[in-house]
């Protein structure tokens, strides 16, 4: 991404009228913080900003500008390190007009944690995890951690929490819109395991969210995504851990059709301790012929049980490649290293219900074996998500014995070359899947959200919407706009 002094681009252009806007600005004038914004300091009604603030021109910008998959041109990035600066940072943000994006891992496909010309608050200081109930394993979390962080604090007491499977995703984003990672089966969503939450309201409110305070809030965060304001701590229910079966069973790319329905069919009966994923047609490693690689987490350290559960799939076809072993589980959770600059991952997601998952998975084989698919996982899920009922949060779709993933790398242009492949294979699923995983969504059209979240479910967020957001300050997500 170009530096602030480099030929100017649309994005800078929209940053550096922002700034001005800043500057004259009352707001700003009044914006008393520890690091003086705009050479003013006069009082303001908030108490002072004691993060960091850091503007185009400054040597922290280029790097903070952006997420973690995509580039921004904000006019402003603050990183508070107490509530009270994040009240102060929302009153920032109405007062002067501008968008405001607030990031916490900055893994959003969709780029939402960072902006052109607008407000970026960064929660990355707010990132604390402290057990506060050794007895029910509950956890305090800041909205800014990361699971890796989470993942390295709870080891030492040997305790987890269901979560994703990269260690620099922020609990927050994956928290508010589902969270399916290693233990999903057996332990549910990421936000299944929430008790409580804290969140800052457009109006700079500090608001408690529980089954028991503001109990339709606390129901619309569990699902709903960052539509409603600000949150500034978790409480999750952990659970006692041991060490998992964890690791990839490998296959010729030429067996995935059969791999793919013995699998599924296999995932339908297996324990709930068993989760797992599939990943081929990979285009860096041989797209069409590239190895069908079987992820798989058990989650228990007897070796009996994990071989019952494993060694079915073992015998799906021919393995050229199997490298699970026992492990902590904090150790299953990966690296991520961001693209190099001007590459972007376009992802689509849905759901499939039990019935159509022997067309799906043909489909999907069929296009890999094709050459021109993108990269495809096929998801487990069922299990503990499946035994909620479908209208205790948020997260709409419960009964979806898969979640699957298309992924297209690369510049822009070759995701556009590659937009007529793509959009056959979905026409052609399109019959047979249902709704759409927000975590793994890069677009966020009006049929994107519509896809989240049914008309039931929609309609209840937007009334939660316009208690606690009706100006819609907080659009930078997949938007559910104001009853």
């Amino acid at each position: 991404m170009p530096g602030p002094d480099s030929a100017p681009t649309a994005g800078n252009r929209r940053a550096r009228a922002a700034q001005a806007r800043l500057a004259g600005s009352s707001t700003i004038d009044n914006f008393h913080c520890g690091r003086n914004i705009m050479g003013s300091a006069r009082a303001t009604s908030r108490p002072g900003f004691g993060g960091d603030v850091i503007a185009p021109g400054a040597e922290a910008y280029e790097a903070a500008s952006r997420s973690m998959l995509v580039a921004g041109s904000p006019a402003l990035i603050l990183r508070p390190e107490s509530v009270a600066d994040v009240q102060a940072a929302v009153e920032l943000a109405i007062g002067t007009g501008l968008v405001l994006s607030v990031r916490g891992g900055g893994h959003g496909f969709a780029g939402f944690g960072t902006n052109d010309g607008g407000v970026v608050l960064d929660l990355g200081k707010l990132a604390s995890v402290e057990i506060i109930d050794k007895e029910r394993h509950f956890v305090r979390i800041g909205g800014g951690a990361t699971w890796g962080q989470v993942a390295a604090a709870l080891a030492p007491h040997g305790l987890a929490i269901s979560a994703g499977d990269t260690r620099s995703v922020g609990v927050g984003g994956l928290t508010l819109t589902g969270g399916i990672g290693w233990k999903v089966r057996k332990y549910g969503l990421a936000l299944d395991n929430v008790v409580a939450a804290e969140m800052v309201t457009a109006g700079g409110e500090l608001v408690r969210a529980s089954a028991t305070e503001n109990p339709e809030l606390f129901w619309a965060l569990r699902g709903g995504g960052g539509n409603f304001g600000i949150v500034t701590a978790f409480e999750f229910a952990a659970h006692p851990t041991t060490d998992v079966h964890f690791g990839k069973i490998t296959f010729p790319g030429s067996e995935a059709a059969t791999v793919l329905q013995g699998w599924a069919d296999h995932l339908r009966t297996a324990p709930d301790e068993l989760t797992s994923i599939v990943d081929f047609a990979n285009p860096f490693a041989g797209g069409a012929d590239a190895p069908v690689e079987v992820q798989v987490a058990f989650d228990g350290d007897d070796p009996g049980l994990a071989a019952q559960a494993l060694d079915p799939i073992r015998r799906l076809g021919s393995v050229i490649g199997d490298d699970v072993e026992l492990k902590p589980y904090a150790d299953v959770l990966v690296d991520f290293a961001p693209p190099p600059p001007g590459i972007r991952l376009f992802t689509r997601s849905a759901f499939v219900d039990a019935a159509p998952v022997p067309e799906v998975l043909r489909i999907l084989a069929e296009a890999a074996a094709s050459g021109s698919a993108p990269k495809i996982s096929v998801r487990s899920v069922g299990g503990a998500v499946s035994a909620l009922p479908g209208d205790v949060t948020a997260y709409a779709h419960r009964q979806a014995e898969l979640m699957f993933v298309t992924t297209t790398i690369g510049t822009p242009q070759v995701i556009e070359a590659t937009r007529p492949a793509l959009t056959a294979i979905w026409a052609e699923l399109t019959p047979h899947v249902s709704g759409a995983y927000a975590n793994f969504l890069a677009s966020a059209t009006e049929e994107d959200v519509a896809a989240i979240y049914p008309p039931y479910t929609h309609q209840r967020l937007a009334a939660v919407k316009r208690q606690y957001d009706p100006g819609n300050l907080f659009s930078r997500n997949h938007n559910i706009r104001p009853l």
